[in-house]
C-alpha cells in the first residue's frame, strides 16, 4: 500500500487531494497546523497530525515513522495582496517550512514530491502566461513559491528527488475557507452575501481572472505522482475561460440567490489581468471537460449554504502597516 502525506490536508485543495488518495487506496497522512483549515475537513480514513511544517523536528518523525513514497505540499499561507506586509510570516511558513519537507524527503528517500506553486509567480507578465516565460513576481508569496520551485529543481539534480510542480490559479469550491478576508474571493463574496454584507471589490472590477473549481486540478495532482512523463516539470492548471470580478460578483449573486450591493474600494497593488495557458498539463497528464463557472459556483453555493457563515478573523501578526488596505482592519 502507497504511503502519501499530505500537508494542508484539513485546507482547500488539500482535503480533496486527501480524500482522492484514499479512495485510490492509499495509507495517508494528514499534516497541518488548522491556521486556515478545519479538522472536519479531513476525511477520517485518514490519519491527522496537528502540526506545522516549520517544525523540523516534527516532520523528520513523521517521515521517519511512514518512510512515506509520495509527498503533496500544499500547506501555505495563500494570501498574495498581504504578503507585502506579513514578510517574515510569509517566508517562515512558504519557504523556510518547504526546505524543512525537502530535505526530509531528499533524507527517506521519497519517490515523488509534489508541490502546490502559484500563477504569482509570473507577477504582471503579459497573459496567457505560459510555463516557458521568466517568471518575474510582484509579491512575496510568489517569491516564495518560485524559490521552493527552484530549491526543488536543484534538489532533482543534486539528490535525484523527482517532483512536480502546479501553478494553479484563482480556484474555489467546497471546503474553501469562506471566512478568510485576506485571500479567496469567492469565499469572500458568498459569506459576505450570506451575512447582508455589500461585496467588496478592489478598484473598478474589471481586473479579470480564470477562476478554477477544484474538482477539475485534483485529479491531475493527484496522479502526477504516478506519471513519470510529469518529473521534474511544471505545469500550469485550471480554467481557460476569464472573467472580471464585476462579471464574478453578479454570478455569485446568482448562485447563492441573493442579490447583494457591491462596494467598490480604492485599488490595491495587484496584477490586473491574469489566465495561463494549458496546452502543457493537457498534454502530459489528459485533456478532460472543465466545470463551467456557473456550474462551478452553484455546487459551492450549495455546500456554503449548508456550511454557513464564518467569521472574518483579522490576521494577528501584520508586520508593515504602511499602505495596508483600511478594509483590512475593519471588525
Amino acid at each position: 500500500m502507497p504511503v502519501s502525506l499530505i500537508t494542508g490536508g484539513a485546507g482547500f485543495i488539500g482535503a480533496h487531494v486527501v480524500a482522492e488518495l484514499v479512495r485510490q487506496g492509499h495509507k495517508v497522512v494528514v499534516l497541518d497546523d488548522l491556521s486556515g483549515g478545519f479538522a472536519e475537513n479531513v476525511h477520517s480514513g485518514a490519519e491527522f497530525v496537528q502540526g506545522s511544517v516549520t517544525d523540523h523536528a516534527l516532520i523528520d518523525g513523521l517521515f521517519e515513522k511512514h518512510m512515506f513514497d509520495y509527498v503533496y505540499h500544499l500547506a501555505a499561507y495563500a494570501a498574495e495582496g498581504l504578503s507585502h506586509f506579513i514578510k517574515r510570516f510569509n517566508y517562515t511558513n512558504n519557504l523556510i517550512g518547504s526546505v524543512n519537507l525537502i530535505n526530509a524527503a531528499v533524507k527517506y528517500k521519497t519517490k515523488c514530491f509534489v508541490f502546490t506553486s502559484s500563477i504569482a509567480v509570473y507577477g504582471a507578465l503579459k497573459p496567457p502566461m505560459r510555463e516557458d516565460m521568466i517568471p518575474v513576481p510582484e509579491d512575496p508569496y510568489g517569491i516564495a513559491k518560485l524559490t521552493v520551485e527552484q530549491e526543488l529543481r536543484v534538489t532533482h539534480e543534486m539528490f535525484g528527488l523527482n517532483y512536480v510542480v502546479f501553478r494553479p490559479h484563482n480556484v474555489y469550491g467546497e471546503y474553501q475557507n469562506i471566512g478568510d478576508r485576506y485571500r479567496n474571493v469567492v469565499g469572500i463574496f458568498m459569506n459576505q452575501l450570506m451575512q447582508g454584507k455589500p461585496l467588496t471589490v478592489f478598484g473598478d472590477g474589471s481586473q479579470t481572472r480564470a477562476f478554477s473549481y477544484i474538482g477539475d486540478i485534483v485529479p491531475a495532482i493527484v496522479n502526477s505522482a504516478f506519471t513519470p512523463a510529469a518529473y521534474n516539470q511544471v505545469f500550469n492548471i485550471g480554467a481557460d475561460q476569464k472573467y472580471s470580478v464585476n462579471d464574478l460578483a453578479s454570478l455569485t449573486m446568482k448562485a447563492m440567490s441573493i442579490t447583494g450591493e457591491v462596494r467598490h474600494l480604492d485599488a490595491r497593488n495587484e496584477v490586473v489581468h491574469a489566465h495561463a495557458d494549458h496546452s502543457k498539463v493537457k498534454k502530459i497528464l489528459g485533456d478532460h471537460p472543465l466545470t463551467s463557472l456557473e456550474d462551478g459556483l452553484q455546487r459551492m453555493a450549495n455546500w456554503a449554504k449548508k456550511a454557513g457563515v464564518r467569521k472574518s478573523q483579522r490576521f494577528s501578526e501584520i508586520e508593515i502597516h504602511e499602505k495596508l488596505p483600511p478594509v483590512w482592519l475593519e471588525e
